[in-house]
């Protein structure tokens, strides 16, 4: 591993792709020396950042995610457009990362000289992993890529940490399951600024109709996050590829809308902010964690508490007073 923060800064905005994958991978390293040199590297990026559109995607399961994320980028690559592809993924610890197998299924964009994909990095908690895919965004942006997809592979709260970090979120349905409302979260729904109705092809075409206007009524009954955008609901076949520009009109005219209210900067803005709050809370954590008053007394207070000897509160007000005293009490 090179020692050198201008190795990598350089490399990187010189869309170098070799330092590019090298400064993700000390990015996501969890030792100390790396994680400070991946702070002077973000420092220095971080000017260069922030131009790229930000595009996050979701969707139930069977969707066909990986088929529209390739079917996409290479409508996007020959446009013009350099695109990152990365993943929210908190199930890596113990599947390994299903967005490897992505890469497998994505074979036409893995090879797209315009695109590039970056596995979930495997380990760690669900806020550890937004983290490193916060800061790979940025370093990204920085070398030149232009539109950045962040993919959630886990479920549950990764739509949340994905909504928060990107301009506008896509949520991929199916049509034809008959209960097209189960099986997303109304949560889910609010977060999205469109919906796309996938596999809207060959005897399927009605049934994505019919759910286009289910959907359409059932954002209707949502009060919209932003004065100037109304969620909208598309069909498209990612085989097929139709209406996968239209998907991208709308991407731009979202855009278009929030850089002329303001409403971008705003949204980068409070952003920021989130980003710093989680990691403050996820520093403490660790602190707590690793404060040596905390470790001497953790294994007897949790015993204390399981037999009923001492109650919760009692137990969390010692651990957190050890934090000044360290001393035995």
């Amino acid at each position: 591993m090179h020692r050198d923060s201008q190795f990598y800064i350089s490399g990187v905005l010189q869309g170098n792709r070799r330092i590019l994958s090298k400064t993700i991978t000390l990015i996501e390293s969890s030792l100390p020396a790396h994680q400070d040199l991946a702070r002077q590297i973000l420092e220095a990026l971080l000017p260069h950042s922030g131009k790229a559109i930000r595009l996050g995607i979701t969707g139930v399961p069977g969707v066909g995610k990986s088929t529209f994320i390739e079917s996409f980028g290479m409508y996007l690559a020959g446009l013009g457009h350099r695109l990152a592809v990365l993943a929210v993924d908190p199930s890596s610890t113990r599947s390994g990362g299903s967005i490897m197998a992505d890469k497998t299924r994505m074979e036409r964009l893995a090879t797209e000289p315009r695109a590039f994909i970056r596995p979930s990095p495997s380990g760690g908690s669900l806020g550890g992993v937004a983290r490193k895919t916060r800061e790979t965004m940025l370093v990204c942006e920085a070398a030149g890529f232009d539109v950045i997809i962040v993919e959630t592979v886990g479920v549950g709260q990764s739509e949340t940490q994905v909504a928060s970090m990107v301009d506008f979120f896509l949520v991929l349905m199916l049509a034809g399951a008959g209960d097209e409302l189960q099986g997303i979260k109304k949560g889910v729904l609010e977060m999205a600024d469109a919906l796309a109705i996938n596999k809207a092809d060959g005897g399927n075409m009605d049934k994505a109709r019919q759910a286009r206007k289910l959907y359409e009524n059932a954002l209707h009954l949502l009060t919209p996050a932003s004065r100037t955008w109304s969620p909208v609901v598309h069909t498209c076949s990612a085989l097929e590829h139709t209406g996968i520009d239209a998907i991208w009109d709308t991407v731009l005219e979202h855009r278009r809308r929030f850089t002329a209210s303001g409403e971008l900067e705003i949204k980068r803005r409070s952003q920021a902010l989130d980003w710093m709050w989680a990691l403050l809370d996820e520093g403490l954590k660790q602190r707590f964690f690793d404060n040596a008053g905390v470790k001497r007394r953790l294994a007897r207070v949790l015993r204390a508490v399981e037999a009923g000897d001492t109650t919760p509160t009692a137990a969390a007000d010692e651990l957190l007073f050890s934090l000044d005293n360290p001393r035995p009490l």
